[in-house]
């Protein structure tokens, strides 16, 4: 528990209505936001903000779901504290960012490699993720709260498991403790917003309601887990790194690095280490919604 309160009792009371008026407003009006070089469209749509408990069980599951390495919203906070200070209270603020319309048609006509401004989404789009996580991150800081952003943090790191790559923090994880969507045959992360998107997150020892889980189980999202119904996902995939049996990362990573890697001259997306590709996030019924039916 920390020893001391650093709350500044002139600063704004911060509480869920707050943080997600605040993070749309960035991502509505921001001007870092858009793809300048290409059009001045806007590169995400308005976004999505759940919350989750620090303290959730889920996230000690997750040591095993994905590895010991992964570490708990506790763990990461740290690296915001003082040595040997904790908060009794963690909260995890988690946001989706829905690519636009034009974005997904783009890609969607696409057989074998992404489209250019779906390359150009994933570079800059996920700079102006980044621009997010330090609004958040500053926002709590100025109101007296610890916060981390974990993908901007030196805590983490790349990790390998034995079906392929990893990490030490998982936005898509934290985005189904916030209860934001499910998981997909794809390894995708099915939204609201569908499985188009990208995802963030910030830890805080702001108290701040859980926002709580409502799919069935982690795959409930998905229609090949629900009823068996789909799969148009592996068909997509130039790479047949999606199967029935789910997705091979390994086969992915190669693809990219592979097959992809020609495209960064000519997408000018060198600083990424490869083109990206998403095409199983397009042309499929969970593009830009929830297919299933949880009536």
């Amino acid at each position: 528990m920390s020893g001391k309160d650093t709350t500044d009792p002139g600063a704004r009371v911060m509480d869920t209505d707050l943080i997600r008026r605040s993070i749309a407003a960035l991502v509505l009006e921001s001007p870092e936001n858009s793809l300048e070089h290409i059009d001045g469209a806007r590169i995400w749509d308005a976004p999505l903000v759940g919350f989750a408990d620090g303290h959730d069980p889920l996230f000690r599951d997750y040591k095993k779901i994905i590895g010991e390495f992964h570490l708990t919203p506790d763990e990461m906070l740290a690296q915001a504290l003082p040595p040997g200070e904790g908060p009794d209270t963690i909260s995890v603020i988690c946001w989706v960012l829905p690519a636009t319309g034009t974005t997904r048609r783009s890609n969607r006509r696409r057989e074998l490699t992404p489209s250019f401004r779906w390359a150009q989404t994933r570079l800059y789009g996920e700079r102006f993720n980044d621009t997010v996580r330090e609004h958040v991150v500053s926002l709590l800081k100025e109101s007296g709260h610890a916060a981390v952003a974990p993908m901007l943090s030196p805590a983490f790191k790349g990790a390998e498991r034995e079906d392929g790559p990893a990490s030490t923090w998982s936005e898509r994880h934290a985005a189904y403790a916030a209860g934001l969507g499910t998981f997909s045959l794809s390894d995708g992360f099915i939204s609201e917003a569908g499985v188009a998107i990208r995802c963030g997150s910030v830890v805080t020892d702001l108290p701040l309601a859980a926002t709580g889980r409502t799919a069935a189980d982690h795959y409930a999202n998905c229609l090949y887990y629900s009823d068996g119904s789909c799969g148009e996902c592996i068909d997509r995939c130039p790479a047949g790194a999606i199967t029935a049996k789910g997705h091979d990362k390994r086969k992915c990573r190669a693809y990219m690095r592979e097959e992809l890697n020609g495209l960064d001259q000519r997408y000018g997306t060198e600083a990424l280490g490869y083109a990206g590709c998403g095409l199983c996030q397009t042309g499929v019924p969970c593009e830009s919604r929830i297919p299933v039916s949880n009536a």
